[in-house]
């Protein structure tokens, strides 16, 4: 009898995630031991009322490696250790199932689990590891925040749609003489917005790490106009705050999300350039969700395929407890405490932020 391996996608989807399932499920036909089974939208699929797992075959794996999105469908709301649950009078509460998931795993007969995911999903697979669940953690995230990795998949595709937009924002900057401000992704890590800003050639890139002052992105603009007609072109992180102030974003309204959905900044910032006497035309543009969506880059389509096979020989080797990583240009794992230790932010020392400012790109501070 072959042995039953469970994977899953959790949290937000992303470039390369049907690349992972792939791998993994290439290996396991490989071994010929091991058989590969998925559950839909996370772990939802093995605790809602009615099982919703499949037995992944050659049918469904067969060229998803360059399609985005997941084919196992994905969710923010299934976490089992604060299940969202509603009661009688209509409101809605968590409760801890987290030992009951084990438990129903192990009774489906699973060897182990893989679960692919950002902080929050490994927060989830490090707590299901504690109770006994033989589990692997996969990273996964565009915004390329998780600790003890230096790149997930996800990001470069990020990076490169965020890129391919800000060129077309340039040729209108310049065209009009506008300010023209990008908003993107990245929660409380500017990886994405510092990249796109040195491949764009921005002028300014406001960062979560380094807030702002808005005296200072002014006196900027101004200098760029100071010789006649100018343009100005700026990439905004979603997660930038101004120096003494917060992020700009309000708390989910859906039941069992907990997460603050950031977005809107550039909008804000923009009245306040208006309001404080900037002369030149402003337009904003927020990316959203254009950032994780569609076809996965070629660097990320290899990325993700050598974590899937890397999480296959983790089960072999029954190192449980532990997240594939990409360390040096190798494929490496770490402890999923280790992983969920941290929350990976740009350093102020960090080399592209040095790389960025002799390069003329102003943080506004």
């Amino acid at each position: 009898m072959k042995k039953k391996i469970l994977v899953l996608t959790g949290g937000g989807d992303c470039p390369g995630l049907n690349a992972v399932i792939r791998g993994l499920y290439k290996a396991c036909k490989s071994d010929g031991r091991y058989e590969l089974w998925g559950s839909k939208e996370a772990f939802n699929g093995v605790m809602g009322e009615e099982l919703d797992i499949v037995r992944l075959t050659r049918r469904h794996v067969g060229g998803i490696h360059a399609k985005g999105g997941t084919i196992l469908q994905t969710t923010n709301r299934g976490n089992p250790c604060a299940y969202p649950v509603q009661l009688k009078d209509g409101t809605w509460t968590t409760k801890d199932r987290s030992k009951e998931l084990v438990q129903r795993i192990k009774k489906l007969g699973f060897y182990a689990v893989v679960n692919i995911g950002g902080d929050g999903s490994q927060t989830i697979s490090q707590a299901l590891y504690e109770k006994g669940l033989p589990i692997i953690g996969v990273p996964k995230t565009i915004d390329n925040d998780l600790y003890a990795t230096d790149m997930t998949f996800g990001f470069n595709t990020a990076v490169q749609v965020a890129t391919d937009c800000f060129d077309k924002l340039v040729t209108t900057a310049e065209s009009h003489h506008r300010v023209m401000m990008m908003e993107v992704m990245g929660r409380d890590a500017g990886w994405i917005a510092l990249h796109t800003a040195i491949a764009g050639g921005a002028e300014i890139c406001l960062i979560p790490e380094i807030p702002f002052n808005l005296k200072k992105i002014i006196r900027q603009i101004n200098s760029r106009y100071k010789k006649g007609k100018g343009f100005v072109n700026m990439v905004v992180s979603e997660g930038a705050k101004p120096q003494g102030g917060t992020t700009f974003g309000a708390r989910s309204k859906d039941a069992g999300d907990p997460h603050v959905k950031l977005g809107g900044i550039v909008n804000q910032l923009r009245c306040e350039l208006e309001e404080n006497g900037c002369r030149p035309q402003i337009r904003g543009t927020i990316l959203g969700h254009i950032q994780r969506g569609g076809t996965p880059s070629a660097f990320d389509r290899v990325l993700a395929s050598a974590m899937g096979v890397k999480a296959f020989e983790l089960i072999e080797k029954e190192e449980f407890g532990k997240m594939v990583a990409y360390v040096n240009n190798k494929m490496t794992s770490v402890t999923l405490k280790k992983a969920i230790s941290k929350y990976k932010v740009l350093d102020p020392d960090h080399y592209l932020i040095n790389t960025a400012r002799s390069l003329g790109i102003s943080f506004g501070d």
